[in-house]
């Protein structure tokens, strides 16, 4: 006995139609490209005009630049350079200073350490670091702990 599967044959007929479909799709693409006329021939290429030299000197005014002597830029003051945010010392003046140059995290300085070039750490206080620029010369400033602000107690609350 034979059994007959009639939709058995879609699935090979649709592929069939779509493998069909796309050798026709070629042929026309390819048909077309070939039969139309060639471009035209592109258009000549125009030299552009020279550019005039340009002068800086006359943009750096245009754009706002003064003429004449540059300003002389004074170097900061040493103190400003330096921020005390620590201080670990004893009765002789001796201990840790825990010192930020120049806007760079902080470091701990002993006395007597170089703290920045042409610098030196030479005492410590309670609330305060002495700089110079030997361990034993004239102390060039000092620097002192910023002031924490006083804590206010809260009145007591009405009940």
């Amino acid at each position: 006995m034979t059994l007959s599967y009639p939709t058995a044959r879609w699935p090979s007929a649709v592929v069939t139609f779509g493998l069909w479909s796309a050798a026709v799709a070629v042929m026309v693409f390819w048909g077309l490209r070939l039969a139309a006329p060639p471009d035209a021939p592109p258009p000549p290429v125009v030299a552009a005009p020279q550019a005039g030299v340009i002068d800086p000197t006359v943009v750096a005014r245009l754009l706002g630049a003064v003429t004449g002597e540059a300003p002389v830029v004074s170097a900061p003051e040493a103190a400003s350079r330096f921020a005390l945010l620590g201080v670990v010392a004893d009765a002789l003046q001796r201990g840790i200073a825990l010192i930020a140059v120049d806007g760079q995290p902080p470091r701990p300085f002993r006395v007597g350490a170089r703290v920045a070039e042409g610098y030196v750490l030479q005492a410590v206080g309670a609330r305060s670091a002495t700089v110079g620029a030997q361990a034993n010369a004239a102390s060039a400033f000092t620097l002192q702990l910023p002031t924490t602000p006083m804590a206010i107690p809260a009145p007591p609350s009405q009940r």
